[in-house]
């Protein structure tokens, strides 16, 4: 009877088998806890919107073949500091990334004391007038072309609106500038950027830079200095390219933008083509024109009218010291 109530001992191979299955599903789980908790970081992405991360191709019709390749705003050093204000008084603001610091820390530039202060920037003249012209027009009208973009608050103008830009400007610090607002706005499928003069011709030439200003760069060396004399001024060697050799036939022109410290005449030389389209498929043009930095080219206002009117170019109005043109 004691032999009735022993308890029957299991079999050794069985014991293992139910061990390993056990051991097999445990260690599975933990293999999927660490996948989840401790992947690696580099895999996981904290913003879903990938455009955050890396750059777009702009949406513009460029000639294949180009002699010059478009700036690359992700390739390029970051310029530093970087202040950034809200450009104020605009029906589409956008961040501007402030060129001029003054002395830091002593003595900081005005529009960073209006910056901390909580004050936006205050609005260029430049940008309300191309936001003014623009209005009423959509994006798939064509494409805004700004020679001379300088720190971008034309270029940046059109862009709020939802314009695609095409900007030239041969100096590095302000192509930086450029970047900056480039990447502070989220601009960056819609503009494209060239380090180069627009001219009349592909190649190279001297240019004239004032130390410690990213303004009033000019070909001309007495042009450069006409604002600012006491600065300093270097002549450094930029690329040149006419703008008849980037825009095609195919992409419709809204507007052009010149400001070039006057070079304006070689830049409406190099653009014959562009200018030469049809009433109704020409660009309006506003461009800056100053006969004391005109003549420091060898230029004059006379001579741009004369050759804006052989494209037919029959209207121009005065707005200070730029002139808007078009076709009547």
């Amino acid at each position: 009877m004691p032999n009735a109530w022993k308890k029957e001992k299991a079999s050794p191979l069985l014991l293992s088998f139910r061990g390993i299955f056990l051991l097999l599903v445990l260690l599975f789980f933990l293999l999927i806890l660490i996948l989840v908790f401790f992947r690696p970081l580099s895999s996981q992405n904290p913003n879903p919107n990938p455009i955050s991360l890396h750059f777009q191709i702009p949406t513009i019709n460029l000639p294949t073949g180009l002699p010059l390749l478009a700036f690359d705003c992700a390739a390029s050093p970051q310029a530093s500091p970087v202040f950034a204000a809200r450009v104020e008084g605009l029906h589409y603001p956008f961040l501007y990334s402030l060129a001029d610091f003054g002395s830091l820390p002593e003595k900081p530039h005005k529009n960073i004391v209006r910056m901390i202060k909580g004050k936006p920037f205050r609005r260029p003249e430049i940008s309300s007038t191309i936001q003014e012209f623009l209005h009423g027009s959509k994006p798939t009208d064509g494409v805004v072309i700004d020679v001379g973009a300088n720190v971008g608050m034309a270029t940046f103008a059109a862009a709020a609106m939802g314009f695609r830009v095409v900007a030239f400007e041969p100096v590095f610090e302000n192509l930086q500038r450029i970047c900056d607002g480039v990447f502070l706005n989220r601009f960056w499928d819609r503009v494209v950027i060239f380090e180069a003069a627009a001219s009349d011709r592909l190649g190279n030439i001297t240019l004239h830079k004032l130390v410690g200003r990213l303004d009033n760069s000019a070909i001309s060396a007495t042009g450069a200095k006409l604002a600012f004399k006491s600065n300093k001024e270097i002549a450094i060697e930029v690329k040149t390219i006419p703008l008849d050799l980037v825009i095609p036939d195919n992409e419709k022109v809204l507007l052009i933008k010149i400001d070039v410290q006057g070079w304006e005449h070689h830049v409406l030389q190099g653009a014959i083509k562009l200018l030469s389209r049809r009433k109704g498929e020409a660009p309006y043009l506003i461009y800056e024109e100053d006969e004391r930095l005109l003549a420091a080219s060898n230029s004059s206002r006379k001579e741009i009218r004369e050759f804006l009117r052989s494209v037919g170019y029959d209207h121009c109005t005065q707005h200070g010291t730029d002139a808007h043109c078009t076709k009547n």
